[in-house]
């Protein structure tokens, strides 16, 4: 019985045949060698057939990778060609514009940075999905996605595959339950020292960022919970069970959503925003949309 081609395994042997070795495809993909290595003896496993072998240190495409190669490259190349022909078509009412945002993100400031692109005089049709960065940027690099929200940079080392748009900064300001601000509030933000705290988990880059900042200033705050969603982190800090970060561009937001005050404010640490997407030169005009508004209104000082 035949079996259907995972395209996701057949792009990954793709990009290695084209690169040249599985390190050089990891930079650009985003992707673990081991990853990369195991969803191509999947595909070779389900093609029953070797598609890589070893050369010395190299890696060459057997007479069966060579044939594979050549169909993946119309594969992809035709998928590349139909995506540029349904973006541009004038005869289809709305184009997809595929967001992908980094999970931890509050999804106060997501829709705000993502809004301008639903009011081009071109309508567009809005798919949004979160998770975690690697993952877009994969997603990303097959054309999956359009653009990826994060408060940290791709790395260009990692090939050219992605850009990174810098949208603006913002402050951190913090928040608590009325009962809990009134303990906090006064020698902000000294007070914060073996306070109750919900933080994001130390994958995310404003993490890191906290955790210099009230190292430089000897504060220790008791960590009871660390999370991947912001969603989480608010839900459990408006039951009065730890203080809490958000950018400061959200801070009104935060406070009327979810009940919660203002202990403190803080410039010394300042949370990042970039779109990041395959084009160098933003053409896309949801794409520019975005860039501008958050320059302009979002983070402008």
């Amino acid at each position: 019985m035949s079996r259907l081609i995972n395209h996701k395994h057949l792009h990954y042997f793709w990009t290695v045949a084209n690169e040249g070795s599985i390190a050089k495809a990891s930079k650009s993909l985003h992707i673990t060698p081991h990853t990369i290595s195991g969803q191509i003896s999947l595909l070779e496993a389900n093609m029953g057939c070797a598609l890589l072998e070893k050369e010395g240190r190299k890696l060459i495409l057997t007479e069966s990778g060579r044939i594979v190669q050549k169909y993946a490259d119309e594969i992809f190349g035709l998928s590349r060609e139909l995506s540029s022909v349904m973006r541009g078509s004038s005869k289809c009412n709305q184009t997809d514009f595929m967001v992908g945002a980094a999970s931890f993100l509050p999804k106060t400031i997501v829709c705000k940075i993502i809004e301008p692109a639903l009011s081009l005089s071109e309508p567009i049709n809005l798919i949004s999905t979160e998770g975690p960065v690697l993952e877009l940027l994969a997603d990303l690099a097959v054309h999956k996605l359009d653009m990826v929200i994060s408060d940290s940079p791709t790395n260009h080392t990692f090939g050219n595959t992605a850009f990174n748009h810098y949208l603006g900064e913002s402050g951190l300001t913090f928040f608590a339950a009325p009962e809990l601000k009134k303990l906090l509030t006064p020698n902000f933000p000294h007070s914060l020292h073996h306070a109750p705290m919900l933080l994001p988990t130390s994958q995310f880059g404003i993490r890191q960022l906290f955790d210099q900042w009230v190292h430089r200033q000897k504060i220790f705050p008791n960590v009871i919970g660390q999370f991947d969603d912001s969603g989480l982190i608010k839900a459990f800090g408006k039951r009065g069970l730890g203080a809490f970060f958000m950018p400061t561009a959200i801070a009104d937001e935060v406070c009327h959503s979810f009940d919660v005050q203002i202990i403190g404010q803080t410039e010394q640490v300042q949370n990042k925003f970039y779109a990041i997407s395959a084009e160098r030169k933003i053409s896309h005009p949801a794409i520019e949309a975005i860039c501008n508004t958050a320059r302009t209104c979002i983070f402008s000082s």
